[in-house]
């Protein structure tokens, strides 16, 4: 009796510690000694507090548990979130000023080996426009140059389009695949929207992915958006607006362009169907 007793309460001790987690983080970012950070969930549709720490000397600490695996953000200051997988494990953080790094347990690594991979293409882009203002400097023939420039980023975006699907397909599923699934979409579009990458990803898609909350609710938003935009379903109705004042004037086309901002992520390129923590 004693010896099934001890066996089902050592099973019980390692059930509840299956998704308990520790987050050791160091950083050499001046501006963040002192400062107090925030372990954030999404919970609901809003990001929601889990823990909070202070930086001393540069060093921080989070520690706790989840009832399952989940995407967690370490705001850094209002506009900057670091994404973190709260997994079982000893989870080591590194801020610097150019980069940060997430690793120690399988899902970290994985989504970190990501993020440097996305942010070295994002960089190779970011320098053909140096090369392009580099090129009026020098005089040289800018139809030429153009032309070079263009097909060299449409090979960056192929990379990149490439890179993330892989990721998506590779991570169905657990909690990466709709994680940057979801920043993907989110960075491209205002609202819930359909697309051949969208479509491609959901064909292929596990029952598990399908049926992911955040990306159930998603699809099935595209897809009523898509049938109203076609004529098939009507707009569901609204209340009467109250008397407003005349609007200001709205953002130009370029600023309507730009992807939207993320607290959970990186910011995504606009030219592939990325992200976004």
């Amino acid at each position: 009796m004693n010896k099934v007793l001890y066996f089902m309460l050592g099973l019980l001790a390692l059930t509840s510690c299956a998704n308990t987690y520790s987050i050791t983080g160091t950083t050499n970012v001046s501006t963040l000694d002192g400062q107090k950070l925030y372990l954030k969930v999404l919970k609901d549709t809003a990001l929601k507090n889990l823990d909070s720490c202070d930086v001393v000397h540069g060093q921080f600490h989070f520690a706790g548990s989840v009832d399952s695996v989940r995407v967690g953000t370490i705001l850094l200051d209002e506009n900057n979130g670091l994404p973190v997988v709260l997994e079982s494990g000893d989870i080591q953080v590194k801020i610097d000023n150019t980069q940060e790094s997430v690793t120690g347990t399988p899902l970290n690594d994985k989504l970190t080996k990501f993020r440097q991979k996305f942010t070295q293409l994002m960089n190779q882009s970011a320098e053909l426009v140096h090369v392009h203002d580099q090129a009026i400097m020098n005089g040289k023939n800018m139809n030429s140059v153009n032309a070079k420039l263009a097909a060299e980023n449409d090979r960056i975006n192929q990379r990149m389009d490439k890179l993330v699907t892989k990721f998506v397909e590779d991570n169905f599923d657990n909690v990466l695949g709709p994680y940057i699934f979801i920043n993907t979409c989110m960075n491209r579009y205002n609202a819930p929207m359909l697309d051949a990458w969208i479509e491609d990803i959901m064909s292929k898609a596990t029952e598990k992915f399908k049926n992911n909350p955040m990306v159930k609710e998603y699809y099935e938003a595209a897809q009523q958006n898509q049938n109203i935009m076609n004529g098939m379903q009507s707009a569901p109705a609204q209340s009467q607006p109250e008397p407003q004042a005349a609007p200001a004037d709205g953002p130009t086309p370029n600023e309507m362009a730009q992807p939207a901002t993320n607290q959970q992520e990186e910011q995504s390129s606009e030219e592939t169907p990325v992200e976004g923590e």
